[in-house]
């Protein structure tokens, strides 16, 4: 084991230990004093930054018997330049399984970051997409689609609504169908993807394309390091189509209210027709 696999790996197994005994001075003892640990629904259930010793410390008495974190493990190879360790890992909760990754400078964590990637019990998993037994009324991939697209948000409700059909709220629709929770994806313009068509002329992504990959889709070798906007659009559309996320195009929420007795929202949408 080389010497930084060994920093790493004392600094998880110390880590852990602090955690399951539930000593939380001792775990927040390991932030460096200008430390930050960026949780994503993890331990917290939310999108939480927390600052130094005391914002770790404060995170943690909040949520760790709740959230009982455990197996702290590396994934690849950590590496070390200008004084700073960087590593990939992983870790379970109570509830779920995370990835993250750590950056220690003098021994102690400088950046931390953790990830909830699935529930337990709620693993995603490639569906067969063939189906061999002859029954009566056996419906095809198609026909399935065009049932869905016929009564979803009429027939039958779907339990979210997403409203923006932008990147972002493409990227949950795609997530929810892939976990069985049915869906719907309201836009105002008229295709998914305009929302970039329509900004000025010379824009780019200001990140690199492996920043900006969508859900199990990712972008192809062959793109730029930064996109432009209108092969983004492209891309929206495309993705929007190919995922099988329920989409209403110009469609304009106008309002929501929240009915107590039945614990639901309902919206309320322009009366352009939804396509």
């Amino acid at each position: 084991m080389t010497a930084t696999r060994q920093r790493v790996q004392d600094w998880l197994t110390a880590f852990e230990g602090a955690l399951r005994d539930r000593d939380v001075p001792r775990a927040a003892a390991m932030f460096d004093a200008g430390g930050f640990w960026r949780d994503l629904v993890a331990f917290s259930w939310n999108i939480t930054t927390v600052e130094g010793p005391d914002g770790v410390a404060d995170l943690l008495a909040a949520r760790l018997d709740d959230v009982d974190p455990r197996g702290f493990a590396l994934t690849g190879e950590p590496t070390e330049a200008d004084g700073v360790t960087e590593a990939w890992l992983r870790f379970e909760t109570r509830v779920g399984r995370g990835t993250g990754h750590l950056r220690l400078r003098d021994g102690r964590a400088w950046t931390l970051l953790t990830t909830l990637r699935e529930l337990k019990g709620f693993e995603e998993r490639r569906p067969m997409g063939v189906e061999h037994e002859l029954r009566p009324g056996r419906r095809s991939w198609r026909e399935e689609r065009e049932d869905e697209e016929r009564t979803l948000g009429y027939e039958r409700q779907p339990y979210v609504v997403i409203i923006g059909g932008g990147q972002g709220g493409i990227a949950l629709g795609a997530r929810l169908r892939r976990l069985g929770v049915p869906a719907l994806v309201l836009d105002r313009h008229d295709r998914p993807g305009d929302q970039w068509r329509g900004r000025y002329k010379s824009l780019c992504l200001h990140d690199p394309v492996w920043y900006d990959h969508l859900p199990y889709l990712p972008f192809p070798p062959s793109w730029p390091v930064f996109a432009p906007k209108d092969k983004i659009a492209d891309w929206l559309e495309m993705y929007t189509r190919v995922m099988e996320v329920p989409y209403w195009s110009r469609a304009e929420v106008r309002s929501a209210r929240f009915d107590a007795g039945s614990g639901t929202c309902a919206a309320r949408c322009g009366s352009t027709t939804p396509t």
